[in-house]
């Protein structure tokens, strides 16, 4: 199938929901969406919260969002990959002032970049459907 633009509807709805692998169950929780760069979704975390822990043991994640008429919803299928890369950090700190708020500095020790390796995206309109995309 055809590549989805799953940034620009990003972009317009940054905020969205995280599902994590935590045991045998499922956790989800409100998160907002950074950057992207080609097929790699870039969020942060605190290395002290339980998603970072979920994330380490099984990086298989989702990240699901939609603009207020639901047209699209997107949800972003793949594994999590944590980055040190303090240019990233930086990045990430410049583009969102309420997270460089939180953390100060890409140097925080707390501050935990990653992005969703994205193998997937599916969607789902009122107009067409559900639809599902293989990235990789």
């Amino acid at each position: 199938m055809d590549r989805f633009d799953f940034e620009t509807t990003l972009k317009a709805n940054p905020r969205g929901v995280l599902a994590t692998r935590d045991g045998s169950g499922v956790k989800t929780r409100v998160f907002n969406y950074l950057f992207a760069d080609g097929n790699k979704a870039y969020f942060c975390t605190n290395s002290e919260k339980p998603v970072y822990a979920q994330l380490i043991a099984d990086p298989r994640t989702s990240f699901c969002t939609y603009p207020q008429n639901f047209t699209p919803v997107v949800s972003l299928n793949g594994k999590a990959v944590f980055v040190e890369d303090a240019n990233l950090k930086k990045r990430a700190l410049d583009e969102n002032p309420f997270i460089k708020n939180i953390y100060q500095s890409p140097d925080n020790p707390v501050f935990k970049l990653f992005y969703i390796d994205v193998e997937e995206v599916d969607t789902f309109s009122f107009a067409d459907g559900a639809k599902s995309y293989k990235l990789q």
